[in-house]
């Protein structure tokens, strides 16, 4: 059984683009390998969120992941602060990565182009700290889309470097958990694009009822079909993404129609849209409800993927301990 690793955004509200996409395939996956999936609170901090908001996040992320179905008694969810081994490996790895090669990630030149006045080490050394993450459970996989690969040969370099330096096989070199075309894109409702969180396109499982009417009946659209069987739009082939995924077949066989016909209205198209998603999404929301009002479960949730994470931890620090030249006297 492979080792699989996965960080978490500690920014909470999850869109439907994260359920269909990695959420769905996080739940197959961790029946099938040994995953540890951990909240990344301290890569929060590049930002400088205030104390209150670091919890709160934290808090609704976990919320959410564990209502999307993730298993603390099969997988192991943790928040990336209880793992003091982290840090410390982030610091040994940070030794052998040069100020040059982190200037030039693809990262690094856009957070600085994007946040001028706030050009901090952390920033910097993001991709050790993300390294560290991922191989402080010697992780064979990670599932990343195309466009994070880049991210995770860094990953594959720090790796590599190290077991090449201390003459080592301590670490593997991670692969790409690909899902290829079992990894769906929901397109956003502003007419193009994938939904995402700062885009303000997206449908959130923590959404109410009228929040999500709201969102659909303010999409993008366009004047409608000019002629019978006209290529469809892009604003409302985006819209028949979401339909797919939420509403009954027979439903968007009759508007894919009715747009064929040119007699589609795209008020009842959207109506309908929305009380799909509203009835999609209520039972989720819930869910994440009542997991976040229920404290003893987190903290019980919390703690076990504490233990479970330490363990595996400490054995890869006291292993890359003992290969650089730190032992008891």
């Amino acid at each position: 059984m492979e080792t699989v690793v996965s960080g978490i955004r500690s920014t909470g509200n999850l869109h439907l683009g994260n359920y269909f996409g990695a959420l769905r395939n996080f739940t197959r996956m961790q029946h099938e390998n040994n995953c540890y999936f951990f909240i990344a609170d301290y890569h929060s901090l590049t930002t400088h969120p205030t104390p209150g908001n670091l919890y709160g996040n934290v808090r609704q992320v976990l919320s959410e992941y564990l209502a999307c179905g993730i298993d603390p008694d099969v997988a192991t969810i943790y928040l990336q602060s209880d793992v003091p081994e982290v840090t410390e490996l982030y610091l040994l790895l940070n030794m052998i990565a040069y100020k040059g090669e982190l200037e030039r990630t693809t990262t690094f030149k856009e957070k600085v182009r994007n946040q001028p006045g706030n050009v901090n080490a952390g920033l910097l050394t993001y991709p050790v700290l993300m390294a560290a993450d991922i191989i402080i459970h010697k992780a064979h996989r990670v599932p990343v889309g195309k466009d994070q690969e880049p991210h995770l040969e860094i990953t594959r370099k720090f790796a590599r470097r190290f077991n090449t330096m201390y003459k080592t096989e301590c670490f593997p070199e991670p692969e790409a958990y690909n899902f290829g075309e079992k990894l769906v894109k929901i397109p956003g409702l502003d007419g193009s694009g994938k939904m995402g969180k700062t885009e303000g396109n997206g449908i959130f499982l923590s959404d109410g009822d009228n929040t999500i009417r709201k969102k659909v009946m303010r999409a993008v659209t366009d004047s409608g079909p000019a002629k019978p069987n006209q290529e469809v739009a892009e604003p409302i082939n985006n819209l028949f993404t979401i339909m797919q995924f939420v509403s009954e077949p027979a439903t968007l066989k009759h508007f894919k129609e009715q747009y064929a016909r040119c007699t589609i209205r795209y008020g009842d198209l959207k109506k309908q849209l929305a009380e799909d998603l509203v009835k999609f999404v209520a039972p989720i929301r819930e869910r994440i409800e009542d997991i976040t009002a229920d404290s003893g479960y987190l903290r019980r949730v919390v703690k076990k993927g504490k233990e479970k994470a330490r363990e595996s931890a400490a054995a890869t620090i006291s292993e890359v301990r003992e290969i650089i030249g730190f032992r008891p006297f």
